[in-house]
């Protein structure tokens, strides 16, 4: 009976140590998922602390003091500055200048004879350039009234279509203000201080913000004219960037070829905003941008912006020693010089061998790729889907869109990068930079049509002082006065 008692405490012993045992395996297996899941944070803690400009999408201005661009570009061999053959832009004497000072010799430097009725033999000539001084030109028109002998009626002079008022200003005042606010990105009240201090007039911001009003107005026509000319165009740059108004978040949407832009305004960033614009449902060419997703819900081609891409293979090579992503960068850089040459020579494709070679190389990389950064394993017990490497993701970018990265060298008129995009929406962005925000969704509405036709008249060579005199005759440059070297057939 003791011997009995015995055993069976010693089961209800094992039975309590059984259960205890379980009890520390499933905490085990808590803190077991707890760990990898803070160790996937803490790595992404550290990836996100060492990304920077150089590395990644991050702007310039987010690395701080330090300096972290780097250049993508190879080497051209060339020495620093100006090359063999280059034209200078010295100041050069002027064959026809405004006004001629002559400074005589009254007396001899040597005896003191005088000598103002003796005849200069030659001269030496030095010249100035200056601005003289600047001031505003009022001109007053009185229109005269005279009685006609004949039937005794009184007849008055007409004044000319551009006078409307009493008091007015000018075409030239006009297109200075215009200029610097939409071109040279001055705020209203530093424009009204530089007329103050250049002219020593006083003109009120009301005033000018009237000025853009009109002008805004006036370019209704070329803003629908411009979206219309833009969906028949072969290539086309989109990027987008944040826009403060009124103290918040909107986004300006940039469409542009080398000789064409558009500006639109959004409260959105993605597809809602681009059915808004209504350029990419329409567009049947091939955008070029960078991988924001709600681009490639379009049915058009695409092209990838290639530098963007070699940013974050950087990122793994300087930050997870990727053989892959350096071998995958020297593949790009190869494959863009393969198409500079081949443009250089007057091609227009690549060779039939040149692209498969090219495929059968970007195929074994993806392959490569995949043995170095394999799929992340199900975390046991843990809901949803796995969260890969940024390598891994990366490299699933490269092989779900093979076609889309290298556009370029299939088609000779998709280029290598969206530099065109980022070209034209950098100075938008520096607008925001001096003025802070718009006050106003008019006023983000007014900047973005009318540096739209200044951006446009300047790639198509037009002086811009000319171009908004136009606009403030009433008769802005218009689509059929452009040249487009991008439009399809």
């Amino acid at each position: 009976m003791k011997e009995s008692a015995e055993i069976l405490l010693l089961r209800e012993e094992n039975l309590v140590l059984s259960q205890a045992n379980l009890v520390l395996k499933r905490e085990n297996l808590v803190l077991s998922r707890e760990i990898i899941v803070l160790k996937q944070l803490l790595q992404e803690a550290l990836d996100k602390m060492k990304k920077n400009s150089g590395n990644s999408s991050k702007a310039p201005s987010s690395d701080g003091f330090v300096k972290h661009t780097k250049s993508l570009r190879v080497s051209s061999g060339k020495r620093a500055g100006a090359q063999l053959g280059h034209k200078g832009s010295t100041l050069e004497m002027s064959s026809n200048p405004d006004r001629i000072e002559i400074l005589d010799v009254e007396t001899c430097a040597y005896c003191g004879e005088n000598l103002s009725d003796i005849f200069s033999e030659d001269f030496e000539a030095r010249q100035v350039f200056d601005i003289p001084p600047i001031k505003l030109k009022v001109t007053e028109y009185r229109c005269m009234s005279k009685n006609c002998p004949h039937c005794k009626s009184k007849t008055k002079a007409n004044f000319p279509l551009h006078v409307t008022n009493y008091v007015q200003y000018g075409s030239g005042v006009q297109k200075f203000a215009l200029y610097l606010m939409h071109q040279q990105l001055l705020p209203v009240g530093r424009t009204a201080e530089l007329f103050k201090t250049f002219f020593n007039h006083t003109i009120s911001q009301g005033t000018l913000v009237r000025m853009s009003k009109k002008c805004y107005s006036q370019l209704a026509l070329f803003e629908t004219q411009m979206l219309e000319l833009l969906v028949q165009q072969n290539v086309l740059h989109f990027d987008e960037t944040g826009y403060r108004v009124k103290g918040g978040l909107q986004w300006l949407h940039s469409i542009s070829t080398k000789d064409l832009t558009l500006y639109m305004v959004h409260a959105k960033r993605g597809k809602e905003a681009m059915d808004s614009i209504n350029i990419l449902p329409q567009f049947k060419g091939t955008a070029v941008h960078d991988f924001l997703r709600s681009y490639l819900d379009y049915v058009c081609k695409h092209g990838l912006c290639n530098p963007h891409l070699l940013r974050e293979l950087i990122f793994c090579i300087e930050q997870k020693n990727s053989v892959w992503a350096a071998d995958m960068k020297a593949f790009l850089l190869s494959t863009k010089q393969k198409v500079d040459d081949a443009k250089a020579k007057g091609e227009n494709t690549l060779t039939l061998e040149v692209i498969t070679e090219m495929e059968n190389q970007f195929s074994g990389l993806v392959n490569q790729g995949g043995e170095e950064h394999p799929l992340a394993k199900k975390i046991e017990g843990k809901r949803g889907k796995t969260k890969q490497t940024k390598a891994r993701n990366l490299l699933q970018r490269f092989d779900d869109y093979r076609k889309d990265i290298l556009r370029f060298a299939y088609d000779f008129n998709v280029p290598f990068s969206n530099n065109q995009a980022e070209q034209d929406i950098r100075m938008v962005k520096l607008k925001t930079k001096i003025s802070g925000c718009f006050r106003s969704d008019e006023g983000a509405l007014i900047f973005a049509r009318i540096r739209s036709y200044l951006s446009t008249c300047k790639k198509q060579g037009i002086n811009l002082l000319d171009a908004l005199s136009q606009v403030i005759n009433g008769k802005p440059y218009s689509i059929k006065d452009f040249t487009c070297n991008a439009q399809a057939p």
